[in-house]
């Protein structure tokens, strides 16, 4: 078995963590890790032989006061698995997303096409 398939199974493995915060964090948590796993065979690594995921879950929540943003969680939880990464966010803002496609272009047919 490979390192992404450990990390699969041992994220996806826990069925529910201890703690209103960790509660209702894991499956967003859970979701971005699997995809870093998917994205980096090293990180897959990390998490299959690193902590459990209840011990990232209240990593992730330690001092935590009311609130915490998805990405601050995220960050905390791949500095668990994987001491000094960093993620990347990228977001777009869309005025429009409702809008068609650019209409195709006009075909254009020559008499000689018939010759």
């Amino acid at each position: 078995m490979n390192y992404l398939d450990q990390a699969i199974k041992k994220l996806e493995g826990v069925k529910s963590v201890s703690g209103q915060k960790e509660s209702v964090m894991m499956e967003p948590v859970r979701e971005a890790l699997l995809s870093f796993c998917r994205q980096d065979e090293e990180f897959a690594q990390a998490v299959a032989q690193g902590g459990s995921f209840e011990d990232c879950m209240k990593a992730i929540a330690k001092g935590v006061g009311n609130s915490i943003s998805d990405v601050e969680a995220y960050k905390k939880a791949v500095q668990f698995y994987f001491d000094g990464a960093a993620i990347e966010v990228q977001m777009k803002i869309d005025l429009c997303p409702n809008r068609v496609g650019a209409e195709p272009a006009a075909k254009v047919i020559s008499l000689e096409d018939f010759l």
